[in-house]
């Protein structure tokens, strides 16, 4: 069953991202976090974008090929507009295509001096576009921001440029991670409202250590309820009670999202199935 086809099956599809490793002497490691995810029965497995190559590191096409190939889990690939022209994208497009990718998460990527702008796809929804044109027969999903992109006018027009994203051929949409599940509610009434009838699959990432917080929050402009505050607060200088009190704050987050009607819920799990199979212990009785 492919992606797309399980959003019409199931109440609720589990999904789960990794993200190459910058080593290929890592990769040995990253395979056995990936068969401990197998484990989990997502729905399908997100690979963040790595170039590989002479970038160093793992690309995704090989840790997708390894995803659908040996694990056979449905594979979701990122491919970024930052650093990339058409001629790359067709080129990582044929790699995906020749290990039986056919899935893509088009997102345009965070700005960074290592990857210049791409003279050819200047939003997520012209590479999109240009997926569509090139490969037909691929699936293209898309990426929302529950609480606004960072650089929108307004929550408002960041949900009216998902209809370009909708008619752009865009068949899924995958948030960005929150904690407040408030947020992804008024948002996706904002979005049924507006006309978005794709699948929404909501992000949640457990915070399980010190170093997370600053870091996730600056990177994600996700805001911090006070429930959330509280913890982090009570527990910071316990990283063992602030390990337990992540983990059921993430339960608690997804439990609430499945309960609510959530199309799909995706664990930002940063490559540690430890942590993902504690989290999916918390939710497996209600998917």
């Amino acid at each position: 069953m492919t992606i797309t086809e399980q959003f019409k099956a199931k109440r609720c599809v589990f999904s789960i991202e990794c993200f190459p490793p910058k080593q290929t002497t890592q990769m040995d490691k990253l395979k056995d976090t990936l068969r401990q995810m197998q484990a989990m029965d997502p729905g399908f497995i997100s690979v963040t974008f790595g170039a590989g190559g002479s970038a160093g590191g793992v690309s995704t096409a090989e840790v997708a090929d390894y995803i659908q190939n040996e694990l056979h889990v449905p594979t979701l690939a990122h491919l970024i507009c930052m650093g990339n022209d058409e001629t790359r994208a067709a080129e990582i497009l044929d790699q995906l295509e020749s290990v039986g990718v056919r899935d893509v998460l088009a997102l345009r990527g965070d700005r960074s001096p290592s990857r210049p702008e791409s003279p050819d796809f200047k939003h997520a929804s012209d590479l999109t576009s240009f997926i569509k044109w090139k490969k037909p027969e691929f699936s293209v999903h898309g990426a929302c921001y529950p609480e606004g992109h960072p650089e929108a006018d307004s929550l408002l027009h960041d949900v009216e440029n998902l209809r370009i994203k909708q008619a752009a051929g865009a068949e899924h949409l995958l948030t960005q991670l929150f904690f407040d599940n408030m947020h992804f509610y008024r948002f996706l009434n904002l979005a049924r409202r507006a006309g978005i009838t794709l699948p929404v699959s909501a992000g949640v990432m457990p915070i399980v250590k010190r170093s997370q917080i600053e870091r996730t929050v600056s990177l994600s402009s996700a805001s911090l309820p006070s429930e959330f505050t509280r913890m982090i607060s009570r527990y910071q200088d316990d990283p063992a009670s602030l390990y337990d009190a992540g983990i059921d704050y993430a339960v608690k987050q997804l439990r609430d999202l499945i309960e609510g009607g959530a199309d799909g819920i995706h664990l930002y799990a940063m490559n540690d199935a430890a942590v993902a199979a504690k989290v999916y212990d918390g939710i497996r009785d209600l998917l």
